[in-house]
């Protein structure tokens, strides 16, 4: 899935001669965790709300909080922000910039054009969207994990088994990440299966994979049929 059908398009930004105060209050209002800076129309930098403590932080140490609300509304945004900022494009994949927000440690980017317009912003919050629409966690079904041999059909030989139990599948992911060596794991949601067969299902499945786990979120049961167990 790329960038630019998760990103947040309601760019709230603030000026690099702007107060610290400014900057409080606007991350306060719209509810998010940092602001692109710009000077003249053109991104110069990003400020955080740790950027914000930080500097608050500094200045408190000796001052009395009347002297600190007056010297922190003469610090200007410019003076703290991060120059330089990590940007995304909008036709990257969100595996992209989630690595991107990781390697950084950052909590979000300004996600910018060829031309190097702003165009949005994402951050973790559309990340976690983002997760939790690809899962299909809306579904109130099933969940399951399974261990598979890492070989051609093997995905098709659980959800064709699926299927034959009338199941709906909503998604279906797979990693060979942590694996032992020759199998992956699959990660598969469905609905529609019907609670008086679910038995001879999971007996079905056992007989093609390993079954780790499952999730009834209809029902709040969860069982652990096999401890994951995972690559040296």
């Amino acid at each position: 899935m790329l960038v630019k059908y998760w990103m947040n398009k309601e760019v709230i930004t603030v000026e690099a001669d702007a107060s610290m105060q400014e900057a409080d209050k606007k991350m306060r209002h719209y509810a998010v965790g940092f602001l692109p800076v710009m000077t003249k129309g053109k991104l110069v930098g990003v400020i955080t709300d740790r950027d914000l403590s930080r500097a608050s932080a500094s200045k408190a140490k000796s001052l009395k909080p009347n002297e600190l609300v007056y010297l922190l509304s003469g610090v200007r945004v410019g003076d703290i922000m991060t120059p330089a900022p990590i940007t995304v494009r909008p036709d990257h994949t969100l595996e992209e910039t989630a690595a991107q927000l990781l390697m950084n440690d950052i909590s979000g980017a300004p996600v910018v054009d060829s031309a190097g317009h702003i165009v949005g912003t994402i951050s973790q919050r559309e990340l976690l969207l983002a997760l939790t629409f690809l899962s299909g966690y809306g579904k109130q079904g099933l969940q399951l994990a399974l261990q598979i041999e890492d070989r051609p059909g093997t995905i098709k030989e659980v959800t064709d088994v699926i299927r034959q139990y009338n199941g709906r599948l909503v998604s279906v992911l797979s990693s060979a990440s942590r694996a032992p060596v020759g199998q992956r794991y699959l990660y598969i949601r469905t609905y529609d299966i019907d609670r008086e067969q679910l038995p001879r299902l999971l007996e079905h499945l056992g007989s093609v994979a390993t079954l780790l786990y499952m999730v009834d979120h209809r029902e709040n049961k969860r069982v652990e049929f096999k401890k994951r167990r995972e690559a040296a």
